[in-house]
């Protein structure tokens, strides 16, 4: 039996190749019922409805309140999918949103109260819709780290959001990549102030509030204001946060894990590269599984594993080499590696 440390993707990877997804993948139509019960008494749009429409539209799809709940059900599907009979999950990491999902994989959540927190944590920052994020690479295109350029970055965002009027922070280290959050004046400095690189980058994120920063301060008020402690408990399997700390079965107060959740998750980077990290080092586990839906995290984990110098990983090309022989990381967003775990 192989083991297996489960992760869990956050905003931004429900898009128009994912349409379908729950329809096609998503085991169990009691709990789907569930979750379909909740977005009715809410009164939003059934997730059959935004699942099921003829084409993707960013507009829809990609807002908080619909885009949290699809991305939650997609991945909490895809772990049920997991062929328990040859995988062992020895613990479980998520990136951003993802962590909402962790919980749930993990048992600190049931299914039905993982869809309530994403969902609700979903239609707070879209009610509230304060700031946004962008993305911009600190590697090489053989994801090689460049000498000094994550420092300078860094001093950059620290100096732009010491400005007067200007409001800008680190929110995801993702890989090779650093997530940007800030306001307008905070954004548009930081635009300003780096090289484009690859054509695209800088890249700001449609329909994304400035996550993990002290903007998200009133959403997280308003979250502990309306998620009860007692949808908490303890986990079932280790689950790793996005400070890099595991939250062991039975060894912390279930207060805790909801004053995290509610908090420092919302209003501090998260550290998902960290994440990565302690997943590789503390559990060596044989593969990294990738619930979906979408691919797009699968770069970020690899980034992660090389700087951790996993296996001795370098650079893109021995990772690729790597998954040639015998894959360290499978995307159950792919058809041909979601076939080799279920």
């Amino acid at each position: 039996m192989r083991t297996a440390v489960v992760i869990c993707p956050g905003r931004g990877t429900y898009n128009a190749s994912e349409l379908g997804y729950l329809a096609a993948h998503f085991p169990d139509a009691d709990v789907m019922a569930d979750f379909e019960n909740q977005r009715l008494a809410g009164d939003q749009p059934s997730l059959a409805s935004l699942d099921g429409a003829d084409r993707y539209s960013a507009r829809t799809h990609g807002r908080g309140d619909n885009s949290a709940a699809l991305i939650y059900a997609a991945s909490l599907g895809d772990f049920l999918a997991l062929d328990r009979s040859g995988i062992e999950v020895v613990a479980v990491t998520g990136n951003s949103m993802g962590w909402y999902t962790a919980l749930a994989c993990a048992g600190a959540l049931s299914a039905a109260d993982g869809f309530r927190v994403a969902n609700t944590m979903g239609g707070l920052m879209q009610a509230a819709m304060i700031g946004g994020q962008m993305v911009y690479p600190w590697v090489g295109e053989d994801w090689v780290p460049e000498p000094g350029v994550r420092t300078t970055l860094l001093n950059l965002i620290a100096e732009i959001g010491s400005r007067p009027n200007h409001s800008l922070a680190l929110s995801i280290d993702l890989g090779g990549m650093l997530v940007v959050a800030g306001d307008t004046a905070g954004l548009a400095a930081f635009e300003t102030a780096v090289p484009r690189r690859e054509d695209r980058f800088p890249m700001r994120l449609a329909n994304h509030a400035a996550f993990h920063t002290a903007l998200q301060a009133p959403v997280a008020a308003r979250a502990r204001a309306t998620l009860p402690a007692t949808l908490f408990g303890q986990p079932a399997l280790p689950v790793i946060d996005g400070r890099g700390a595991i939250w062991w079965p039975g060894a912390r107060a279930r207060d805790t894990l909801r004053d995290y959740t509610l908090a420092a998750q919302v209003t501090e980077t998260y550290d998902f590269t960290r994440a990565v990290a302690v997943a590789a080092r503390e559990f060596a586990p044989d593969l990294f599984v990738i619930l979906g839906p979408g691919t797009t995290l699968g770069g970020a984990v690899a980034q992660a594993l090389i700087l951790a110098g996993v296996q001795g990983l370098a650079n893109r090309t021995d990772f690729k080499d790597l998954q040639s022989r015998e894959p360290l990381v499978l995307s159950m967003g792919r058809p041909d590696q979601r076939a080799l775990v279920t």
